[in-house]
Protein backbone atom coordinates (compact mmCIF):
# COMPACT_ATOMS: atom_id res chain seq x y z
CA UNK A 1 0.00 0.00 0.00
CA UNK A 2 2.81 2.14 0.73
CA UNK A 3 4.84 1.55 -2.30
CA UNK A 4 1.56 2.29 -4.06
CA UNK A 5 1.32 5.51 -2.56
CA UNK A 6 4.87 6.30 -3.11
CA UNK A 7 4.60 5.84 -7.09
CA UNK A 8 1.72 8.21 -7.19
CA UNK A 9 3.15 10.87 -5.09
CA UNK A 10 6.60 9.94 -7.26
CA UNK A 11 4.90 10.16 -10.78
CA UNK A 12 2.55 13.58 -10.13
CA UNK A 13 5.65 15.30 -8.40
CA UNK A 14 7.82 14.54 -11.78
CA UNK A 15 4.66 15.52 -14.22
CA UNK A 16 4.24 18.80 -12.35
CA UNK A 17 8.31 19.59 -13.49
CA UNK A 18 9.02 19.57 -9.18
CA UNK A 19 12.60 18.48 -8.59
CA UNK A 20 12.70 16.38 -5.55
CA UNK A 21 15.05 13.33 -4.32
CA UNK A 22 13.58 10.42 -3.01
CA UNK A 23 14.70 11.24 0.76
CA UNK A 24 12.45 13.76 0.54
CA UNK A 25 9.34 11.66 -1.02
CA UNK A 26 10.06 9.48 1.72
CA UNK A 27 10.19 12.21 4.02
CA UNK A 28 6.41 13.79 3.37
CA UNK A 29 5.50 10.26 3.04
CA UNK A 30 6.47 10.17 6.75
CA UNK A 31 4.96 13.75 7.51
CA UNK A 32 8.59 14.94 7.77
CA UNK A 33 8.52 17.30 4.68
CA UNK A 34 11.26 19.89 4.82
CA UNK A 35 10.27 23.29 4.21
CA UNK A 36 10.42 25.16 1.36
CA UNK A 37 13.73 27.50 1.06
CA UNK A 38 12.84 29.38 -2.17
CA UNK A 39 10.89 31.98 -3.35
CA UNK A 40 7.08 31.20 -3.82
CA UNK A 41 5.27 34.12 -4.18
CA UNK A 42 4.79 33.02 -7.96
CA UNK A 43 2.69 30.34 -7.17
CA UNK A 44 0.27 32.76 -5.21
CA UNK A 45 -2.34 35.18 -6.39
CA UNK A 46 -3.89 38.38 -6.37
CA UNK A 47 -6.88 38.52 -4.64
CA UNK A 48 -7.45 42.10 -5.72
CA UNK A 49 -9.98 41.83 -8.19
CA UNK A 50 -10.76 45.97 -8.82
CA UNK A 51 -11.26 46.69 -12.91
CA UNK A 52 -10.97 49.90 -14.93
CA UNK A 53 -15.14 49.47 -14.93
CA UNK A 54 -15.17 49.99 -11.34
CA UNK A 55 -12.84 52.88 -10.99
CA UNK A 56 -15.00 54.50 -13.71
CA UNK A 57 -18.25 54.09 -11.48
CA UNK A 58 -16.30 55.09 -8.22
CA UNK A 59 -15.24 58.62 -10.30
CA UNK A 60 -19.13 59.03 -11.52
CA UNK A 61 -20.64 57.88 -8.65
CA UNK A 62 -18.90 60.61 -6.86
CA UNK A 63 -19.86 63.32 -9.43
CA UNK A 64 -23.72 62.34 -9.27
CA UNK A 65 -23.16 62.79 -5.21
CA UNK A 66 -21.35 66.40 -5.93
CA UNK A 67 -24.19 67.39 -8.17
CA UNK A 68 -26.60 66.17 -5.66
CA UNK A 69 -25.28 67.86 -2.95
CA UNK A 70 -25.19 71.06 -5.28
CA UNK A 71 -28.74 70.81 -6.30
CA UNK A 72 -29.61 70.78 -2.70
CA UNK A 73 -27.87 73.70 -1.76
CA UNK A 74 -29.35 75.81 -4.83
CA UNK A 75 -32.89 74.47 -3.75
CA UNK A 76 -32.41 75.11 0.09
CA UNK A 77 -30.57 78.97 -0.13
CA UNK A 78 -33.80 79.48 -2.93
CA UNK A 79 -36.29 78.03 -0.35
CA UNK A 80 -34.73 80.46 2.33
CA UNK A 81 -34.32 83.18 0.45
CA UNK A 82 -38.52 83.06 -1.19
CA UNK A 83 -39.82 81.54 1.83
CA UNK A 84 -41.08 78.50 -0.89
CA UNK A 85 -41.78 75.71 1.59
CA UNK A 86 -41.86 73.30 -1.58
CA UNK A 87 -38.00 74.35 -2.19
CA UNK A 88 -37.14 74.02 1.59
CA UNK A 89 -38.76 70.02 1.56
CA UNK A 90 -36.83 69.05 -1.88
CA UNK A 91 -33.73 70.70 -0.84
CA UNK A 92 -33.92 68.23 2.40
CA UNK A 93 -35.15 65.54 0.08
CA UNK A 94 -32.10 66.14 -2.29
CA UNK A 95 -29.60 65.74 1.02
CA UNK A 96 -31.07 61.97 2.02
CA UNK A 97 -30.36 61.03 -1.79
CA UNK A 98 -26.72 62.44 -1.54
CA UNK A 99 -26.12 60.74 1.90
CA UNK A 100 -27.69 57.51 0.12
CA UNK A 101 -25.30 58.10 -3.08
CA UNK A 102 -22.54 58.43 -0.36
CA UNK A 103 -22.87 54.88 0.80
CA UNK A 104 -22.30 53.64 -2.91
CA UNK A 105 -19.08 55.89 -3.27
CA UNK A 106 -17.90 55.06 0.34
CA UNK A 107 -18.33 51.33 -0.50
CA UNK A 108 -16.33 52.20 -3.71
CA UNK A 109 -13.47 53.59 -1.73
CA UNK A 110 -13.50 50.93 0.64
CA UNK A 111 -13.13 47.91 -1.74
CA UNK A 112 -10.36 49.65 -3.85
CA UNK A 113 -8.72 50.78 -0.14
CA UNK A 114 -8.67 47.10 1.00
CA UNK A 115 -8.19 44.89 -1.66
CA UNK A 116 -4.99 43.59 -0.97
CA UNK A 117 -6.32 42.97 2.99
CA UNK A 118 -5.33 39.35 3.55
CA UNK A 119 -8.25 39.56 6.48
CA UNK A 120 -10.97 39.80 3.33
CA UNK A 121 -10.37 35.79 2.22
CA UNK A 122 -11.66 36.32 -1.13
CA UNK A 123 -10.68 40.01 -1.65
CA UNK A 124 -13.36 43.24 -1.56
CA UNK A 125 -15.67 42.32 -4.41
CA UNK A 126 -18.60 41.13 -2.25
CA UNK A 127 -18.87 45.16 -0.90
CA UNK A 128 -20.56 46.19 -3.85
CA UNK A 129 -23.51 43.85 -2.94
CA UNK A 130 -23.13 44.73 0.48
CA UNK A 131 -23.60 48.53 -0.01
CA UNK A 132 -26.42 47.60 -2.96
CA UNK A 133 -28.42 45.62 0.14
CA UNK A 134 -28.10 48.67 2.01
CA UNK A 135 -29.20 50.62 -0.27
CA UNK A 136 -32.19 48.44 -1.12
CA UNK A 137 -33.23 48.74 2.32
CA UNK A 138 -33.13 52.84 1.93
CA UNK A 139 -34.79 52.60 -0.78
CA UNK A 140 -37.78 50.19 1.08
CA UNK A 141 -37.97 52.87 3.34
CA UNK A 142 -38.35 55.57 1.24
CA UNK A 143 -41.08 53.98 -0.41
CA UNK A 144 -43.06 52.84 2.66
CA UNK A 145 -42.90 56.53 3.93
CA UNK A 146 -44.10 57.82 0.12
CA UNK A 147 -46.99 55.37 0.33
CA UNK A 148 -47.91 56.50 4.25
CA UNK A 149 -47.79 59.87 3.13
CA UNK A 150 -49.94 59.39 -0.13
CA UNK A 151 -52.79 57.78 2.05
CA UNK A 152 -52.73 60.12 4.51
CA UNK A 153 -53.12 63.32 1.78
CA UNK A 154 -55.99 60.93 0.12
CA UNK A 155 -57.95 61.21 3.41
CA UNK A 156 -56.73 64.49 4.52
CA UNK A 157 -55.87 66.69 1.84
CA UNK A 158 -53.56 69.36 1.96
CA UNK A 159 -53.63 72.49 -0.29
CA UNK A 160 -50.81 72.71 -3.40
CA UNK A 161 -48.59 75.52 -4.71
CA UNK A 162 -49.05 73.90 -8.17
CA UNK A 163 -46.69 76.79 -9.87
CA UNK A 164 -43.92 76.34 -6.89
CA UNK A 165 -44.34 72.76 -7.30
CA UNK A 166 -43.72 72.45 -10.44
CA UNK A 167 -40.89 74.79 -10.56
CA UNK A 168 -39.18 72.44 -8.03
CA UNK A 169 -40.13 68.75 -9.96
CA UNK A 170 -38.62 70.25 -13.27
CA UNK A 171 -35.19 71.19 -10.94
CA UNK A 172 -35.31 67.63 -9.79
CA UNK A 173 -35.99 65.99 -13.00
CA UNK A 174 -33.23 67.77 -14.71
CA UNK A 175 -30.93 66.71 -11.74
CA UNK A 176 -31.68 63.53 -11.82
CA UNK A 177 -31.73 62.64 -15.61
CA UNK A 178 -28.33 64.12 -15.38
CA UNK A 179 -26.95 61.84 -12.53
CA UNK A 180 -28.91 59.13 -14.48
CA UNK A 181 -26.83 59.32 -17.77
CA UNK A 182 -23.84 59.45 -15.67
CA UNK A 183 -24.38 56.42 -13.55
CA UNK A 184 -25.99 54.79 -16.93
CA UNK A 185 -22.87 55.02 -18.91
CA UNK A 186 -19.79 54.60 -16.49
CA UNK A 187 -18.11 52.15 -18.37
CA UNK A 188 -18.41 48.27 -19.98
CA UNK A 189 -18.57 45.46 -18.47
CA UNK A 190 -14.87 43.94 -19.12
CA UNK A 191 -14.08 40.17 -18.43
CA UNK A 192 -11.01 38.80 -17.02
CA UNK A 193 -9.68 35.47 -16.77
CA UNK A 194 -7.34 33.99 -14.44
CA UNK A 195 -5.48 34.06 -11.15
CA UNK A 196 -6.62 30.66 -10.85
CA UNK A 197 -5.58 28.88 -7.34
CA UNK A 198 -5.38 25.33 -8.15
CA UNK A 199 -4.75 22.07 -5.98
CA UNK A 200 -4.13 18.74 -6.44
CA UNK A 201 -4.60 15.82 -4.33
CA UNK A 202 -4.34 11.88 -4.21
CA UNK A 203 -6.47 10.01 -1.75
CA UNK A 204 -3.64 10.60 0.59
CA UNK A 205 -4.38 14.72 0.33
CA UNK A 206 -0.54 15.80 -1.22
CA UNK A 207 -0.60 19.29 -2.10
CA UNK A 208 1.12 21.27 -5.03
CA UNK A 209 0.39 25.02 -5.98
CA UNK A 210 0.30 24.88 -9.71
CA UNK A 211 1.73 28.57 -10.92
CA UNK A 212 -0.93 31.03 -11.92
CA UNK A 213 -1.46 32.16 -15.35
CA UNK A 214 -2.55 35.57 -15.38
CA UNK A 215 -4.54 35.77 -18.61
CA UNK A 216 -6.57 39.08 -19.35
CA UNK A 217 -9.59 38.48 -22.18
CA UNK A 218 -11.53 41.27 -23.06
CA UNK A 219 -14.51 39.68 -25.00
CA UNK A 220 -15.74 43.22 -26.20
CA UNK A 221 -17.46 45.81 -24.40
CA UNK A 222 -21.02 45.69 -23.33
CA UNK A 223 -22.30 48.66 -22.63
CA UNK A 224 -25.18 49.48 -19.96
CA UNK A 225 -28.13 49.14 -21.58
CA UNK A 226 -30.76 48.66 -18.76
CA UNK A 227 -31.35 47.64 -14.61
CA UNK A 228 -30.41 43.83 -15.88
CA UNK A 229 -27.04 44.57 -17.54
CA UNK A 230 -25.56 46.42 -14.35
CA UNK A 231 -23.60 43.34 -12.87
CA UNK A 232 -22.05 45.59 -9.49
CA UNK A 233 -24.99 46.03 -7.68
CA UNK A 234 -23.80 49.17 -5.59
CA UNK A 235 -23.72 50.86 -9.29
CA UNK A 236 -27.15 49.61 -9.84
CA UNK A 237 -28.58 50.76 -6.29
CA UNK A 238 -27.17 54.59 -7.23
CA UNK A 239 -28.61 54.26 -10.33
CA UNK A 240 -31.89 53.23 -8.90
CA UNK A 241 -31.94 55.79 -6.43
CA UNK A 242 -31.71 58.54 -8.79
CA UNK A 243 -33.89 56.93 -11.18
CA UNK A 244 -36.49 56.76 -8.19
CA UNK A 245 -36.13 60.01 -7.82
CA UNK A 246 -36.80 60.99 -11.42
CA UNK A 247 -39.47 58.99 -11.59
CA UNK A 248 -41.57 60.71 -8.95
CA UNK A 249 -40.77 63.81 -10.49
CA UNK A 250 -42.16 63.04 -13.55
CA UNK A 251 -45.04 61.61 -11.49
CA UNK A 252 -45.03 65.15 -9.61
CA UNK A 253 -45.80 66.84 -13.16
CA UNK A 254 -48.34 64.50 -14.45
CA UNK A 255 -50.46 64.96 -11.11
CA UNK A 256 -49.80 69.28 -11.17
CA UNK A 257 -50.51 69.56 -14.17
CA UNK A 258 -54.26 67.45 -13.93
CA UNK A 259 -54.72 69.36 -11.18
CA UNK A 260 -53.93 72.67 -12.55
CA UNK A 261 -56.00 72.46 -15.47
CA UNK A 262 -58.69 70.03 -13.98
CA UNK A 263 -58.76 70.82 -10.47
CA UNK A 264 -58.06 66.74 -9.66
CA UNK A 265 -55.85 67.56 -6.58
CA UNK A 266 -56.10 63.56 -6.00
CA UNK A 267 -54.23 63.05 -8.63
CA UNK A 268 -51.09 63.95 -6.57
CA UNK A 269 -51.44 61.85 -3.88
CA UNK A 270 -52.45 59.08 -6.24
CA UNK A 271 -49.17 59.15 -8.33
CA UNK A 272 -47.53 59.22 -5.04
CA UNK A 273 -48.90 55.47 -4.15
CA UNK A 274 -47.93 54.64 -7.57
CA UNK A 275 -44.37 55.85 -7.38
CA UNK A 276 -44.31 54.25 -4.06
CA UNK A 277 -45.26 50.82 -5.49
CA UNK A 278 -42.48 51.12 -8.58
CA UNK A 279 -39.45 51.70 -6.21
CA UNK A 280 -40.39 49.18 -3.65
CA UNK A 281 -40.71 46.92 -6.85
CA UNK A 282 -36.68 47.73 -7.53
CA UNK A 283 -35.89 47.91 -4.01
CA UNK A 284 -37.32 43.74 -3.30
CA UNK A 285 -35.34 43.36 -6.73
CA UNK A 286 -32.32 44.82 -5.79
CA UNK A 287 -32.32 42.97 -2.27
CA UNK A 288 -33.09 39.60 -3.37
CA UNK A 289 -30.27 39.70 -6.17
CA UNK A 290 -27.71 41.71 -3.64
CA UNK A 291 -28.63 38.89 -0.75
CA UNK A 292 -28.20 36.17 -3.24
CA UNK A 293 -24.45 36.80 -3.72
CA UNK A 294 -23.68 37.38 -0.05
CA UNK A 295 -25.24 34.18 0.66
CA UNK A 296 -22.88 32.83 -1.73
CA UNK A 297 -26.12 31.82 -3.70
CA UNK A 298 -25.24 29.98 -7.12
CA UNK A 299 -26.56 32.61 -9.98
CA UNK A 300 -26.00 30.65 -13.28
CA UNK A 301 -26.62 27.24 -13.83
CA UNK A 302 -25.30 27.28 -16.98
CA UNK A 303 -21.80 28.06 -15.96
CA UNK A 304 -22.19 25.33 -13.76
CA UNK A 305 -23.50 22.81 -16.93
CA UNK A 306 -20.31 23.93 -18.63
CA UNK A 307 -18.15 23.02 -16.25
CA UNK A 308 -19.21 19.63 -15.84
CA UNK A 309 -19.18 19.20 -19.45
CA UNK A 310 -15.55 20.29 -20.35
CA UNK A 311 -14.38 18.67 -17.56
CA UNK A 312 -16.23 15.08 -18.24
CA UNK A 313 -15.80 15.12 -21.85
CA UNK A 314 -12.13 14.62 -21.10
CA UNK A 315 -10.60 10.45 -20.26
CA UNK A 316 -13.18 9.48 -17.86
CA UNK A 317 -13.02 12.09 -15.34
CA UNK A 318 -16.05 12.13 -12.94
CA UNK A 319 -17.36 15.72 -11.23
CA UNK A 320 -17.88 14.52 -7.83
CA UNK A 321 -18.45 18.24 -6.06
CA UNK A 322 -18.79 21.61 -7.78
CA UNK A 323 -19.26 24.85 -5.90
CA UNK A 324 -19.57 28.06 -8.30
CA UNK A 325 -20.61 31.63 -6.65
CA UNK A 326 -19.41 35.18 -6.99
CA UNK A 327 -17.06 36.74 -5.52
CA UNK A 328 -16.75 40.13 -7.62
CA UNK A 329 -19.53 42.20 -9.91
CA UNK A 330 -17.96 40.11 -12.72
CA UNK A 331 -16.14 37.30 -11.43
CA UNK A 332 -17.01 34.28 -10.10
CA UNK A 333 -14.75 31.48 -7.69
CA UNK A 334 -15.38 27.56 -8.15
CA UNK A 335 -13.87 24.85 -6.65
CA UNK A 336 -14.16 21.70 -8.42
CA UNK A 337 -13.41 18.26 -6.87
CA UNK A 338 -13.23 15.54 -9.50
CA UNK A 339 -12.24 11.15 -9.25
CA UNK A 340 -10.10 9.55 -12.58
CA UNK A 341 -8.75 6.41 -13.08
CA UNK A 342 -5.84 8.17 -15.13
CA UNK A 343 -5.06 11.76 -13.01
CA UNK A 344 -3.32 14.24 -15.14
CA UNK A 345 -1.20 17.47 -14.01
CA UNK A 346 -3.43 20.08 -12.33
CA UNK A 347 -2.37 22.51 -15.33
CA UNK A 348 -4.15 19.87 -17.52
CA UNK A 349 -7.89 20.17 -16.16
CA UNK A 350 -7.32 24.03 -15.38
CA UNK A 351 -6.86 24.62 -19.25
CA UNK A 352 -9.74 22.38 -19.88
CA UNK A 353 -11.82 25.21 -17.97
CA UNK A 354 -9.62 28.11 -19.95
CA UNK A 355 -11.37 30.48 -22.00
CA UNK A 356 -14.85 30.69 -19.67
CA UNK A 357 -15.72 34.30 -19.08
CA UNK A 358 -15.81 35.45 -15.39
CA UNK A 359 -13.78 32.68 -13.88
CA UNK A 360 -11.67 34.75 -11.33
CA UNK A 361 -10.23 32.12 -8.55
CA UNK A 362 -10.18 28.61 -9.85
CA UNK A 363 -9.41 25.74 -7.07
CA UNK A 364 -9.22 21.90 -8.58
CA UNK A 365 -8.85 18.74 -6.76
CA UNK A 366 -8.34 15.53 -8.01
CA UNK A 367 -8.82 12.11 -6.59
CA UNK A 368 -7.55 9.15 -8.15
CA UNK A 369 -10.11 6.13 -8.33
CA UNK A 370 -8.82 3.00 -7.54
CA UNK A 371 -11.56 0.94 -7.99
CA UNK A 372 -12.73 -0.22 -11.47
CA UNK A 373 -16.11 0.76 -11.44
CA UNK A 374 -15.98 3.94 -9.53
CA UNK A 375 -17.15 5.94 -12.21
CA UNK A 376 -20.73 4.20 -12.94
CA UNK A 377 -21.04 4.72 -9.20
CA UNK A 378 -21.20 8.51 -9.85
CA UNK A 379 -24.46 9.63 -10.38
CA UNK A 380 -24.76 13.32 -11.89
CA UNK A 381 -24.83 15.66 -8.77
CA UNK A 382 -27.65 18.19 -8.05
CA UNK A 383 -26.45 21.84 -8.82
CA UNK A 384 -24.57 23.02 -6.12
CA UNK A 385 -23.73 26.46 -4.98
Amino acid sequence: MVGDEFSVISSQLTANSYSYSSDSIAASITDEMPMHTHDISDWGHSHDFATADQADAERRTRWVVGLTLAAMCVELVAGWITGSMALLADGWHMGSHAAALGIAAYAYAFARERGADRRFTFGTGKVSSLAGYTSALLLAAGALWMLFESLSRLVDPVEIRYEEAMIVAVFGLAVNLLSAWLLGHSGHEHHHHGNDHSHEHDHEHDHHHAHDDHAHDHHGHDHHHGLADIQDHNLKAAYLHVIADALTSVLALVALALGMLYGWAFMDPLMGIVGAALVGRWAWGLARESARVLLDAGDNGAIEQEIRRRIEADADNQVADLHVWRIAPAGRACILSLVTHHPRPVEHYRGLLSGMTGLLHITVEVNQCREPACGARLAPGPRTA
